[in-house]
């Protein structure tokens, strides 16, 4: 993608508008479906791909204005089909600040899938633990955010055909959608966490006084994604359900080292529950139709 770094001017509106405009018609050109459910396939929520009924599958290099993910099990594409019979649209693979991306870049899918005919998003990915009373594997339903990547994708000139100059944000993770998965969770015998996740830019860690410093601010997970992608659905008025794997526990008194290869093993263990959950929330969805108050 040809976005300015971070730190240079932003785009014009008619520009972003056009870029969006020409990405999205690219993708009707391949499929005629209109989704009612975007998803993004972060850390988690991998095999769920495998459970979507895939009519139309576009790799990322393919649409105008994409990034192309770097890290490592990022595929790369953007899959259409039908999940428990409700059309969706998945995004194989994200993108973060870290990457070098500008916010714009990295929200910019988000504002595709919105121009496809989503009313709903879910994203999902994983997170270190600061709550101590939960554990490695724990799966937790985002509840609010702390945005402390130093950037926002709604920063420049406001896009006044997507939203408004001034969005709303007392009700980032919509409530409605949070009682639902709630419910889904207890009939399912998942354990579901519910908290506060705080967007980190790395890619360094966070050192032990910042865990100190982002439990003192409320956090009770974070993470180097999804508030982006957020905050831009908000403005569009979609609403949006958070989910995210617990990889790590990142206690201060007790931090050890990183353990890639243990926070792989965590990941995968808990994804069957992660899939489950998300699948069956939107096999409920169906008759779903209780608006969001935010």
């Amino acid at each position: 993608m040809t976005g300015a770094p971070r730190g240079e001017a932003r785009l014009s509106a008619a520009e972003a508008m056009r870029r969006i405009a020409e990405a999205t018609r690219v993708i009707r050109n391949r499929s005629d479906r209109e989704p009612r459910i975007g998803i993004i396939l972060g850390t988690g929520l991998g095999s769920l791909a495998d459970a979507i009924e895939v009519e139309t599958a576009i790799p990322y290099p393919e649409i105008p204005h994409f990034p192309v993910p770097t890290v490592e099990g990022h595929a790369g594409r953007v899959l259409i089909g039908l999940l428990e019979g409700i059309p969706v649209v998945a995004m194989q693979g994200r993108f973060h600040l870290y990457e070098g991306y500008t916010s714009f870049e990295v929200a910019f899918p988000v504002r595709v899938l919105k121009m496809l005919g989503i009313d709903t998003l879910v994203v999902s990915g994983a997170c270190g633990g600061m709550n101590p009373l939960w554990d490695a594997g724990d799966i937790v339903l985002i509840d609010d955010h702390l945005n402390l990547l130093g950037d926002n994708p709604l920063v420049g000139e406001n896009l006044d055909e997507l939203g408004p100059r001034f969005p709303d944000m007392s009700e980032p993770y919509d409530r409605a959608l949070q009682k639902l998965t709630q419910d889904v969770a207890l009939e399912l015998g998942i354990t579901l966490r519910r908290g506060v996740y705080a967007a980190w830019l790395g890619p360094a860690l966070e050192t032990r006084a910042e865990y100190r410093m982002l439990r003192t601010l409320g956090a009770d997970v974070v993470g180097m994604s999804t508030v982006p992608e957020v905050l831009v659905a908000r403005h569009m008025g979609v609403r949006v359900l958070g989910l995210v794997i617990v990889t790590d526990l990142c206690l201060p008194d007790a931090l050890e080292p990183i353990d890639v290869p243990a926070i792989i093993r965590t990941a995968k263990d808990a994804e069957p529950r992660l899939t489950e959950l998300v699948r069956s929330v939107v096999r409920t969805l169906s008759p779903f139709e209780a608006p969001s108050t935010g």
